[in-house]
């Protein structure tokens, strides 16, 4: 059977990368479906939540974006807020730098892919050493997407749907924010 070795490989590593992103799952669900009502409530078709969340896959920035897109055009301003909200991932960056060395093309996706729960998930995972350590990164990007991407459309489609006082759902991020800190910082890990 032609060709079964490297399905094998690819299914390992995703088989080794599910179970890391499972709690991601939850969270990124619920803030997706957050992101996609708020989307919706804001005005914005369901198309908006989905392209945004594929395309972008940074969810401060696209709560961010929801005013942005309301106001006034300020690509500059825009720019800087982008910068500063997402200034982190440079550091972030720099611990992952030694451990993208030799991974081809996927690096291009892990670098785009790069969130907070997969930063801390590629980092401090204990990762099986019969598998292609690549190919685990890059399943547990790839599935934090899914996660993300499924939720916001879902939410941008269900948000047209249901009709609720939205006061306060920006404030989600924020509170993700501390949790993730307080849970994951692998800085603190020794």
């Amino acid at each position: 059977m032609r060709g079964h070795g490297k399905n094998t490989k690819y299914w390992k590593a995703l088989k080794a990368a599910f179970p890391h992103t499972i709690p991601i799952f939850a969270g990124f669900w619920f803030l997706g479906l957050t992101y996609g009502i708020y989307m919706n409530v804001s005005g914005f078709s369901f198309w908006y939540s989905c392209l945004m969340s594929l395309t972008i896959f940074a969810g401060s920035v696209e709560f961010v974006a929801v005013d942005m897109l309301l106001g006034a055009f300020a690509p500059f301003r825009a720019l800087a807020m982008t910068l500063m909200i997402n200034a982190r991932h440079l550091f972030y960056g720099i611990f992952m730098l030694d451990r993208y060395k030799g991974m081809g093309i996927k690096k291009l996706y892990l670098i785009f892919g790069m969130c907070d729960e997969s930063f801390s998930i590629n980092y401090t995972a204990d990762m099986p050493e019969d598998v292609d350590k690549g190919w685990i990164m890059f399943f547990v990007t790839l599935l934090n997407h899914f996660y993300w991407f499924s939720g916001a459309s879902l939410g941008g489609f269900f948000g047209s749907l249901i009709h609720f006082n939205t006061e306060g759902l920006d404030f989600v991020m924020t509170a993700m924010f501390v949790v993730i800190f307080m849970e994951h910082n692998p800085l603190s890990r020794k």
